[in-house]
């Protein structure tokens, strides 16, 4: 690749595609309409070597309550199913109030290692009696997030390369309304110098940490048994949960479900669906076993109790959610008023897209509802329109036979009888 891309404008960019590439003028054209919502300027702002913006769809999930108020949420996701399970889950959750979520402190550490400190419990003494002269450098440039606290601890160097231990220096700072990340850094690398005088030694990484146990939003909600289809159903539910709990490589899948309703929530308001999926995985892993993030029982009515836990960092002001036009609108949809409401309305969506995965699996089988969108793409794939994609859509379902062949077939025999009238 042309390693003076980043130099070129947009069209010269577009240009280097077409020659170098398996790009036609329709591809590139595509790629240039992306643009009719924002403006190169912006998204080259944004990321390294712009070209076009590429579009997840994006759609709304209903029947939300989340301590007693109510949501359109937006859901940007690409998979088949995702919003209607969530919307299923909330609208049963809704008939016994809804869901009940509580949020941590807005608290984000950052990680300073040292290494070849020679008396490593002297230093951490020093550093601990230097705390509030540490903070106030951290502080010295934000208004509003705040450094609170400084904390050590030694680590073992478990790869065996350096031969010692390393010290590290833990800053715990109040993100507010924002998640924080550049504000983390930035103070760590601003208190990095003092953190070398004090210990002697040398600092190697200093950055914040996505792994936010300060922050662990808790939601929970009872549905009833008659609501999910019955005792049966309840049951089978819990055996599910119970695999996933005991099984990682269930789990794992299990998870993903959740995921699949946060990170479409993530993506639509301008969130870092990275951090909160590496996050999750990790919290997931807590006790030394890879579990289910969520948990469930049921009550002396034989209704089902479900509950989630997980960390989750967001913000409602700064970085993208500040540039990027749609993240703007999806928090305008959505109308929190925090990132800690914000955090609970995440959360709410992972759990209730976890109960309609579960239930679908439980019962008729996670694939219904998947094959019958399939279905539907690969009759658009195929040529189907208006009408004709539920024709085709449909007809391939009966027959069991759903493929890009079959579907020019069923669309050619509909057209041709249709042109016999």
């Amino acid at each position: 690749m042309n390693k003076k891309f980043r130099e070129l404008d947009l069209q010269g960019r577009l240009d280097t595609l077409r020659s170098n590439l398996s790009l036609n003028d329709e591809d590139v054209s595509t790629i240039r309409n992306t643009l009719s919502q924002m403006k190169f300027e912006d998204i080259n702002r944004m990321i390294e070597n712009a070209v076009g913006v590429y579009p997840v769809p994006l759609g709304i999930a209903t029947n939300f309550v989340i301590n007693g108020k109510e949501y359109y949420v937006p859901m940007a996701t690409e998979e088949p199913s995702v919003i209607a399970a969530a919307s299923y889950a909330a609208k049963i959750s809704a008939a016994t109030g809804g869901f009940k979520a509580t949020v941590g402190d807005s608290i984000v550490r950052g990680q300073i290692q040292v290494i070849s400190v020679k008396d490593i419990q002297g230093v951490r003494q020093r550093i601990e009696a230097n705390k509030e002269k540490i903070l106030k450098q951290a502080n010295q440039n934000s208004r509003t997030i705040k450094a609170i606290d400084i904390q050590t601890r030694i680590l073992n160097d478990m790869t065996f390369t350096l031969g010692m231990p390393m010290l590290i220096v833990e800053l715990f700072v109040d993100t507010k309304d924002a998640m924080g990340a550049n504000a983390v850094n930035s103070m760590c690398e601003l208190i990095s110098p003092e953190i070398e005088r004090l210990s002697g030694g040398m600092v190697i990484l200093k950055i914040l940490s996505n792994y936010v146990t300060e922050r662990i939003v808790t939601c929970e909600t009872t549905l009833r048994k008659e609501d999910l289809g019955g005792i049966r159903i309840v049951e089978r539910i819990l055996h599910g949960y119970s695999f996933a709990y005991s099984d990682p490589h269930r789990a794992v899948t299990h998870n993903k479900g959740i995921m699949n309703g946060i990170d479409a929530v993530a993506l639509a308001t301008g969130q870092d669906f990275r951090a909160l999926e590496a996050a999750a995985h990790a919290y997931a892993s807590r006790d030394g076993q890879y579990r289910s993030l969520s948990t469930f029982s049921k009550n002396s009515k034989n209704d089902l109790c479900c509950k989630l836990e997980i960390p989750v960092a967001v913000g409602t002001v700064g970085g993208i959610t500040s540039v990027h036009p749609m993240a703007k609108i999806g928090l305008k949809i959505l109308h929190v008023d925090s990132a800690r409401e914000l955090a609970m309305v995440i959360a709410s969506v992972g759990l209730a897209q976890n109960i309609g995965a579960l239930r679908a699996l439980s019962d008729e089988g996670i694939q219904s509802g998947h094959m019958k969108l399939h279905a539907r793409n690969i009759a658009v794939a195929a040529g189907a329109t208006g009408a004709n994609i539920d024709i085709v859509s449909k007809i391939m379902i009966e027959e069991s036979r759903i493929s890009l062949e079959n579907a020019k077939q069923i669309l050619e025999k509909v057209q041709s009888d249709i042109n016999k009238y």
